[in-house]
């Protein structure tokens, strides 16, 4: 008999944040992550310790969680989406030992259970390889094993790129707010240099809280803060280190999540997948190779909302072909973080750095 499966975090209704202001404060995190919060205040005309009480608040919660990753393309690595189709009883037991792996970024369970999607980011080829052609193929629950790497990324690099809470801020607040951050940088593939020592403690650091104060990198890097200052604007401003910020979607009131597994036309995919990231509904989309060279991850409130999503604004798209909508059943491990029924928990210390979020 099959081993029951947890709850889905389609059906799971957890507290819903529904203040305003709790609200505004997670957009201005999202648009300014490592902003002081006497700034935020003031851009949003509260109280200082106000906005530090329920940031506290929200984060211990588990509902939203700010951390540093270094960018894929400065330290050479290579994502890769992967779909493991496998018997029910096999799949939880296979996304949590894939989940203990630093390597993977993101693991969830789809088709009711009945598969394991997950996105590795190593630093050479040979986990990668050992993992695809040797271990996932002898496990004797597996049935087939689906690879694709990454070839472009439209959306879902930025701590801001998912809008859904857009409409809680003015255009005058968000523009103070992005004035705020720093900018965004665009890092070539062709650039890549490992991290030195003092990088790595840093990123180290910022894999954990991504709001971690210049006294605690300084203690860690083991450089005075001035120094630690410096070395922390070169690294967000050349794009090696990116401040992300991840949220737990039920607890926002979107409580679907979905992967779109799109056939686009060739000639059209570049276009279609910038139209695609214009969508507020997606968190990140990128180009694949493989048979669907065109996957999004989206949230939605429901499933009504995800049926009108994918046949009113992604099926008139230019260029797609076909559409497989494949509905996450349960959230294992979320931008390196655990997935604890819907509230997002710190990785283990010994996780070490934090890879690039992605879907």
């Amino acid at each position: 008999m099959a081993t029951a499966l947890r709850e889905s975090d389609t059906s799971r209704a957890r507290n819903v944040v529904t203040d305003p202001d709790d609200l505004r404060i997670i957009r201005a995190l999202q648009l300014a992550p490592r902003a002081h919060f006497a700034r935020i205040a003031a851009v949003l005309g509260l109280p200082e310790r106000t906005v530090a009480r329920r940031y506290g608040t929200l984060r211990r919660d588990g509902v939203l969680r700010i951390f540093g990753v270094v960018n894929p393309a400065t330290a050479g690595e290579h994502p890769w989406n992967i779909r493991v189709h496998c018997r029910p009883d096999g799949a939880e037991a296979l996304a949590a030992a894939l989940a203990r792996r630093d390597d993977i970024v993101w693991v969830v369970l789809a088709s009711a259970g009945s598969e394991v999607a997950f996105c590795m980011r190593s630093l050479s080829a040979e986990p990668r390889d050992t993992l695809l052609t040797r271990r996932l193929p002898r496990a004797t629950h597996v049935l087939n094993v689906e690879a694709s790497v990454v070839l472009h990324t439209f959306v879902g690099q930025h701590s801001d790129d998912w809008g859904g809470l857009a409409g809680h801020l003015s255009a005058d607040e968000t523009a103070a707010l992005r004035a705020a951050a720093t900018p965004l940088a665009t890092v070539e593939t062709g650039g890549t240099r490992p991290l030195d020592p003092v990088d790595d403690a840093i990123a180290d650091v910022l894999a954990r809280d991504g709001r971690a104060s210049y006294a605690e990198l300084a203690a860690a890097a083991g450089i005075s803060e001035g120094r630690v200052t410096r070395r922390l604007a070169a690294l967000l401003q050349s794009g090696m280190v990116i401040i992300d910020m991840d949220l737990a979607m039920p607890a926002l009131g979107h409580g679907v999540k979905a992967h779109l597994y799109m056939r686009v036309s060739p000639a059209r995919l570049h276009k279609t997948g910038q139209a695609l990231a214009e969508l507020p509904e997606v968190a990140f989309a990128a180009a694949l190779s493989g048979p669907h060279n065109l996957v999004a991850a989206v949230v939605c409130r429901d499933l009504a909302d995800l049926y009108a999503f994918t046949t009113h604004r992604v099926g008139p798209l230019d260029g797609v072909q076909t559409l497989e909508t494949s509905p996450v059943f349960r959230t294992v491990k979320q931008a390196g973080a655990w997935n604890d029924d819907g509230r997002l928990l710190d990785p283990p210390a010994a996780t070490g750095r934090s890879r690039s979020a992605g879907a």
